[in-house]
């Protein structure tokens, strides 16, 4: 299938930066491919963005997801552009009450879908010669804190898959990056579990985080980042 448009596949279509990465994408001029669980939101972005396409998908499943990337790059071709947002985490009050299956579950959704996603992806995008692969992070994948312990260690371990990623791609001129989102994000119900005590830029607007991606996916390729952090003027780091 022949378009003039690149593709741009988001990985994890949530309601805060998921959307906002879809949104940003299509106005740059990209048909995006959209991957979450949720059909109804994603038929909801899909009925609002003219260059947006629902993909239903549990990436917990790596056979599904190996069936729906092939099935995208057939309609839309090799992308230029993929982005791994998706999340999950096994919160709990402590380490001893951190249900194991859900942490394991996890690694699945946080490591084990990004090498997917680079298995079925990363050849065609190194023969196209102009992509990148982008990664978003948070704080959890640079530090163990209480509270976070069925968390961190998947996204320290992303962080880690992501950089020997680069680490072997990069020479091959696939641009990969981990930007990592240390922010509360502008969104009603974390600003809700605040209190509202915070001024508004405090915040991180999802908009102004899908800005950065862009920016980050078409950087020269003498001036590529890997490591981006993201936050908010005011936040302690």
């Amino acid at each position: 299938m022949t378009e003039t448009k690149p593709a741009c596949i988001v990985i994890g279509v949530g309601s805060g930066t998921g959307e906002a990465l879809v949104r940003r994408f299509a106005d740059g001029g990209y048909r995006v491919a959209m991957i979450a669980r949720k059909v109804e939101r994603l038929d909801r972005i899909a009925a609002d963005v003219a260059d947006a396409i629902s993909y239903p998908c549990d990436i917990g499943d790596l056979d599904q997801l190996r069936t729906t990337l092939a099935q995208i790059q057939t309609d839309m071709g090799v992308p230029k552009v993929v982005i791994q947002n998706a999340a999950m985490a096994a919160f709990a009050p402590n380490y001893l009450e951190i249900d194991i299956d859900k942490f394991e579950a996890s690694f699945r959704v946080n490591v084990s879908s990004l090498l997917v996603t680079a298995q079925e992806l990363a050849p065609a995008m190194v023969e196209r010669g102009d992509a990148a692969l982008l990664v978003t992070g948070n704080t959890g994948a640079w530090r163990g804190k209480p509270h976070f312990t069925g968390f961190a260690p998947t996204k320290s371990g992303q962080r880690i898959l992501t950089e020997a990623l680069g680490r072997e791609l990069w020479p091959k001129g696939l641009h990969v990056a981990y930007l990592t989102i240390d922010a509360l994000i502008d969104l009603w119900w974390v600003k809700e579990r605040m209190g509202g005590d915070k001024p508004d830029d405090a915040y991180a607007k999802p908009s102004e985080i899908a800005d950065e991606f862009f920016h980050i996916a078409h950087q020269p390729r003498g001036a590529w980042s890997f490591n981006a952090e993201i936050r908010p003027y005011a936040d302690t780091w």
